[in-house]
């Protein structure tokens, strides 16, 4: 596939994770400038299950491969002279990931690379630096998912730390049935447990900035802003304070799944696990001794279009 006379190259990428495959099309101008053609989001929960049986089962594989594949036609569709794709926690624990790699290939042409936990550290950190206008001083980037947070240290442009811990929403909402109402002591437990498996970020100084990504956030700040439908524009760059994270981790305890469903802002395929990822949330805030985080709407597919098709 050749670009069409006078249009800017289009690149397709896929962030296959536990929780969500993410989607994104970019168009490289002559500027150099990446713009956002297509940049949107599916919930097939990869993971469902993973944590128990220790595999991606034959539903979770069929919701993802079905997604994959239209993600494919649509790329093709828009013209994207080629499609980068990688997959993150969920494919880095299960057992069978070498057999759903070829079935996802096989149904969609689409060839999923595993990357490691450091590897989308780092390029959750590229896309925060692309996307965020920060000062120089130290920095951290944090992505949490369905089945894994990556914390990257830096300050400036210059990576000093990367790597990745198995805390996602999914495991915590299965672990502790945080899927409707619960009692404000197995709200205490999730914390503990979380804060547990949280150890690596412990003692670290206060950085001076802490820019936070993945769908928690952003869902946490669509909430904030009463979002009926989502704007990127909007949720970029937003401070979420220690106080409203603090709401809506309330918010969530006090509600059952379907009522959920019915915030604003939320998505109602997050209303299970949404509880789960606040209390992540939160707890980073708390170790690195912060009051407030800025939300990054970029991610690691901004990234990988970066990295893999011209910064």
């Amino acid at each position: 596939m050749t670009p069409i006379a006078g249009r800017p190259a289009r690149y397709a990428v896929i962030d296959a994770g536990t929780n969500s495959i993410k989607f994104h099309v970019g168009e490289r101008g002559a500027d150099g400038n990446w713009r956002a053609v297509v940049d949107r989001a599916e919930m097939t929960r990869l993971g469902e299950g993973l944590e128990k049986s220790g595999e991606i089962s034959p539903a979770a594989l069929e919701r993802t491969a079905t997604a994959i594949a239209g993600m494919a036609e649509e790329a093709e569709r828009h013209g994207a002279l080629a499609i980068a794709a990688v997959g993150t926690a969920g494919l880095r624990i299960a057992r069978n990931r070498n057999a759903v790699i070829a079935a996802i290939a096989a149904r969609t042409g689409v060839i999923i690379e595993v990357i490691s936990g450091e590897e989308e550290s780092r390029l959750a950190y590229l896309a925060a630096k692309a996307g965020v206008g920060l000062a120089e001083g130290s920095l951290v980037v944090f992505d949490t998912g369905g089945g894994s947070t990556q914390f990257t240290f830096g300050r400036g442009s210059v990576v000093d730390e990367r790597f990745s811990v198995d805390v996602g929403a999914v495991r915590y909402t299965e672990r502790f049935a945080l899927a409707t109402f619960v009692t404000p002591g197995v709200l205490r437990d999730a914390l503990v447990a979380i804060s547990g498996d949280l150890s690596r970020i412990d003692g670290r100084p206060t950085p001076d900035a802490l820019v936070a990504m993945g769908g928690a956030v952003t869902n946490i700040t669509a909430v904030k802003h009463g979002l009926a439908v989502y704007d990127p524009d909007v949720v970029q760059g937003t401070i979420l304070d220690r106080a409203e994270i603090e709401r809506q981790v309330e918010l969530y305890r006090t509600r059952d799944f379907e009522t959920r469903r019915a915030i604003v802002g939320l998505q109602p395929k997050r209303a299970d696990i949404i509880l789960a990822g606040a209390c992540i949330v939160l707890t980073v805030l708390d170790k690195l001794d912060r009051e407030s985080l800025t939300v990054s709407d970029r991610g690691l597919r901004h990234g990988l279009l970066v990295e893999r098709f011209g910064g």
